[in-house]
This record gives structure tokens, C-alpha cells and sequence, in this order.
């Protein structure tokens, strides 16, 4: 193998490019959501449309200034208002290299297919893997939380991915933040990282050519992911360490792709691309976990529910237990909502006005869950801040348990944290944050 100096040399060499020119699509979006995952877009994909650098979505994009954790960059995002949020990806460069000379095609192309893209530049060049998966960490918080397209972008399906060095950012950014949807990495370059930890879906891809990230550093690092954790390996026959610098690859459309539309999207409809991999050509090795099965984000525990006896009082703004309330925003006045009366595990929900429907009434229950439906409950994705708050399949988990203080904040049992929203707009997004009492913090029961 080579030594680590020979490989930043390398990596630096492999790392200049032609510029390429920021593209804007102009096709007609077309609409096949399915019922039942809230999450698909676009129509249903064919062996051509996945192998197509552009689909079916007209985009544009906005640069990005500098001083969010990162060099700036540029955001590419469909046009398209109809269809609800958008998943969204973070990419980051190579050693040495710049987006905008480097990987800029994937912008268009992936916001073409129905994906927010943040293309980052570095805070420095020469930064490391560990560096440049914090700035892909800190690009998807912008993205989603003060960026001028943040009310496009759903905030609880994001990925990252990066070439080389960038690509060793992006298994960084996964082993940190085990929420993301997604994770790529392309001929990665990952001194710093343990993938034992890793437990983001992960797809490598290597060039057969390539002497920097050579096949079997990649392959190594693709065999070190748990076995529990979703992965695809291909190997791009005849590739370089840069065969995907300045210019698409065929290989790499087609695969990538699917992949990304299956766990930023769960949208089963990609899956016959991977499982088996439909098209083999200029594919000199692949392997996968499949079939490739997007597991819900919080899956049931392990041990029964908890079965200590209610609490001898309520909170003092808490309801009898068993009434059903609508959760009002005091500072937006608009209700906890689930988008599209959806029924499936994983769904975020928003604000919205209120109507008094059954997808705005919640139950406060003796064992401090919020049920809508009867049978699914307020939970919360994480523990950290900007965790996605979702409806679930009640089990009775910490992450299900609330309490409602007498302040108006209604605050999550595991996590400590505050149910909050960054915007009073229809839509917005429910998260935990570090209780302030703020006004985007409290909220109202009012019963139906």
C-alpha cells in the first residue's frame, strides 16, 4: 500500500479539474407519489430513466456564503412546489479540490431526480476526513435550518456523500450522526473512521484503475461496516481515482441513484435496479446486503413497555388523560399536524392550521404518550439536537414519553430536549432542541 504522503500527493494531482457549468434543467416534472409512501417523487423509473443524468424534475440553484461551518458552496433544488419537501444530500470534494471544478455535475443531476443538493467547499484543502465530515454535519444543518430553500427540505431524510477525502467525510459524518438516511462514498480516502460503528445505510464505489484509493482499501473498508447495516460495494471496471471528476459516469448514475431513492426516499420502486443489479456492464465487482430493506428509524425495544402506575397528578396544563386535544403553537397559532392524515411509521410531522381533524388530535395518555389515531404516538428519531420528531407505532419507548410542563413546553422523557420549530408556515417542520421557553417552544392542548 501506499505511504500516507504518497497518497496525499496523489490525492492532490487526482483533485484538479476542469470546471464545470452550473446547469439548470429545464424538463417538466411529472407526479407518480404513491398513497402509501408519502415520500416517493417522480414517475415510476425504468432502466433508462435511472441511467439518465437528467430526470424528470426542472431545477435551479443559489450559492451559499461563507460562515455557516464551512467555505460555502451551492444549493441545487427542483423547482417543483406540488410534491411536498424534498430528501436532501451534503457532497463533499476531494484532497486539495474544489466542488465547483470537481463533482458540480451532481447537482443538477441529483436535483433533476427529486433530491436537495449542498455542494460544500472546504474550509481548507488540505482538510482531513474527520474535517470535512463536520462541514458536511454543518452544510446539512444550514440546509435545514436557515437556508433560503430550508422549507423545501425535509429535514428528517438527509445523506452525505463525498469523493476521496470528502469521501471519507461522508463515513465520518455517518458514524457521527446515525440519523442520516444515506451515506456514499466515492473512491474514499478514510484514515480516521471506524466503520464498526457505522450504522447509516453505506454504499462505496471504486475505480478498478484507481492507484490512490486502490480496490482492495476500498473493498477493506466496505467489509469493516457491521453486518447489520444496509451496503452496497461496485467497483467501476477501468476507473481511476478520478473517473468521476469533471463528468458523469454511467456506472455511477445507475447505481447511486437507486440507492439514494431507496433509503433518502424509501421508495421500494428502486430496488429492482440493485437487487440483483440489473445492469452489470462496466461493473467488475459488486456485492450488497440485499434486499436492501429500509428499516423504520426507531424501531420497537427490546424490553416490555413500562408498566409503572400512573402519575397521582398531571402536569398542571395537562388534559385528563384520554381526552383528545389539538396542540397549538403559541407563537404560530397553527396545530401539530401529520402531513396527509399518513398512518406509516416514520412520517414527520408540521405545522398547519388547525381544522380539528383526526391527523391534529392527540391523546395525552396515563403513560405520558401523545397518541393520534389510537394507535401511533409522538417519537422522537434522536436525542440531539434538530432530532426528528414523527409518528410511530406505540411501544411505550422513552423516546414516546412527554411531558407537558406547566410553561407551556412540552419536552421529551429520553432526550431532556423541547418539541421546537424554526418557522410559523404551513409545513414546518416539528424538531427537539435545548428547552429556551421561547415562544416557538410552547404550545397550547385545546380540546376538540
Amino acid at each position: 500500500m501506499p505511504t500516507l504522503r504518497g497518497r496525499l500527493t496523489k490525492l492532490a494531482a487526482a483533485g484538479i479539474a476542469a470546471a464545470v457549468g452550473l446547469l439548470t434543467v429545464t424538463v417538466a416534472a411529472g407526479s407518480a407519489s404513491a398513497a402509501d409512501n408519502p415520500y416517493e417523487r417522480g414517475p415510476d423509473p425504468t432502466r433508462t430513466s435511472v441511467a439518465t443524468e437528467r430526470g424528470p424534475f426542472a431545477n435551479t440553484s443559489v450559492s451559499v456564503p461563507t460562515g455557516y461551518g464551512f467555505n460555502g458552496g451551492r444549493i441545487y433544488y427542483p423547482t417543483d412546489t406540488s410534491q411536498g419537501t424534498f430528501g436532501a444530500i451534503a457532497i463533499s470534494p476531494g484532497y486539495t479540490a474544489l466542488f465547483s471544478a470537481e463533482l458540480a455535475w451532481m447537482g443538477p443531476w441529483l436535483a433533476s431526480h427529486g433530491f436537495v443538493v449542498i455542494g460544500i467547499e472546504t474550509n481548507s484543502r488540505n482538510d482531513f476526513d474527520t474535517a470535512r465530515g463536520t462541514q458536511l454535519l454543518a452544510a446539512l444543518d444550514y440546509l435545514t435550518q436557515q437556508s433560503p430553500v430550508r422549507d423545501r427540505v425535509d429535514a428528517s431524510r438527509l445523506a452525505v456523500a463525498g469523493h476521496s477525502m470528502g469521501g471519507g467525510g461522508a463515513l465520518s459524518a455517518a458514524t457521527r450522526r446515525p440519523a442520516l438516511k444515506a451515506a456514499v462514498g466515492i473512491t474514499p480516502f478514510s484514515p480516521s473512521s471506524n466503520l464498526a460503528n457505522d450504522r447509516v445505510p453505506t454504499m462505496v464505489i471504486s475505480g478498478q484503475a484507481d492507484t490512490v484509493v486502490t480496490p482492495s482499501y476500498a473493498l477493506d473498508l466496505y467489509n469493516s461496516l457491521p453486518s447489520t447495516t444496509e451496503s452496497v460495494y461496485v467497483e467501476v471496471a477501468g476507473g481511476d481515482h478520478g473517473f468521476m471528476v469533471g463528468r458523469s459516469n454511467p456506472v455511477m448514475i445507475r447505481t447511486m441513484l437507486p440507492f439514494l431513492k431507496i433509503f433518502v426516499d424509501n421508495d421500494a420502486r428502486y430496488s429492482q435496479f440493485l437487487c440483483p443489479l440489473m445492469d452489470n456492464s462496466g461493473v467488475v465487482t459488486y456485492r450488497s446486503t440485499c434486499p436492501l430493506i429500509n428499516t423504520p428509524t426507531t424501531p420497537p425495544p427490546t424490553s416490555p413497555p413500562p408498566t409503572s402506575p400512573p402519575p397521582t397528578s398531571p402536569p398542571p396544563t395537562t388534559p385528563p388523560p384520554g381526552s383528545a386535544t389539538q396542540i397549538v403553537g403559541v407563537q404560530s397559532n397553527r396545530c401539530i399536524d401529520v402531513p396527509n392524515s399518513s398512518r406509516n411509521n416514520g412520517t414527520r410531522v408540521q405545522l398547519y392550521d388547525c381544522h380539528g381533524q383526526t391527523n391534529q388530535a392527540w391523546t395525552y395518555t396515563a403513560n405520558k404518550q401523545l397518541q393520534v389515531y389510537g394507535n401511533m404516538c409522538l417519537d422522537a428519531a434522536g436525542t440531539g439536537n434538530g432530532a426528528a420528531v414523527q409518528i410511530y407505532s406505540c411501544h411505550g419507548g422513552a423516546n414516546q414519553q412527554w411531558n407537558v410542563n406547566s410553561n407551556g413546553t412540552i419536552s421529551g422523557v429520553q432526550s431532556g430536549r423541547c418539541l421546537d420549530v424554526w418557522s410559523t408556515s404551513n409545513g414546518a417542520q416539528v424538531q427537539l432542541y435545548d428547552c429556551h421557553g421561547g415562544t416557538n417552544q410552547r404550545f397550547n392542548l385545546v380540546a376538540r
